[in-house]
């Protein structure tokens, strides 16, 4: 049978799926704090887990969100701080009642600021002695903050609310398809 007859030949699977589907507001933003796996420019790589004990005992509310780990710029609260399968998902909303929240949202808009750093202590570790790289097996989490140059390159904001709603756009338009 040639090539062409067997890939006509093959049927189409459907998969249904539950897809979760939900909008930022104008203040909000989410991204990715840390990776897992992945070295930073000072040799430590988070293993998955790391986080897991500290998240547990402080939970968002008590991890600071903060401009470029200066602790007396606070801006805005953390609403989700978890772990997944790639590393420390974050999603955050910050307060534009003071300047610097102003700011950071025009910034993050607009691209010109997009990175994101862990402030933590190390509770264990480990060094592999031939790379001597710093394995961090447990940390705990102090604050997280939306920085110009992260030592993790791929830490990163990977949205940023905007004024319409898609969310609400695609769950009209699915609900008028159903009718």
């Amino acid at each position: 049978m040639s090539s062409l007859h067997q890939r006509e030949a093959r049927r189409l699977a459907q998969v249904t799926t539950p897809a979760r589907i939900f909008a930022l507001s104008n203040d909000e933003f989410e991204g990715y704090a840390s990776l897992f796996g992945v070295a930073d420019s000072a040799g430590d790589i988070v293993e998955r887990g790391a986080f897991a004990a500290s998240l547990a005992r402080r939970g968002p509310a008590k991890v600071r969100m903060l401009y470029q780990h200066f602790a007396h710029e606070p801006i805005g609260v953390w609403q989700i701080i978890r772990e997944d399968l790639r590393g420390l998902y974050v999603r955050g909303r910050l307060i534009t009642d003071t300047q610097r929240g102003r700011e950071c949202l025009a910034l993050l808009g607009e691209g010109a600021l997009n990175g994101l750093s862990i402030g933590f202590r190390t509770v264990r570790a480990k060094r592999d002695a031939k790379t001597g790289l710093r394995h961090l097996v447990e940390i705990e989490l102090w604050e997280i903050s939306v920085v110009t140059f992260p030592l993790l390159a791929q830490s990163r904001v990977t949205a940023v609310g905007a004024a319409h709603d898609t969310a609400d756009e695609i769950r009209r338009a699915a609900a008028a398809l159903r009718s």
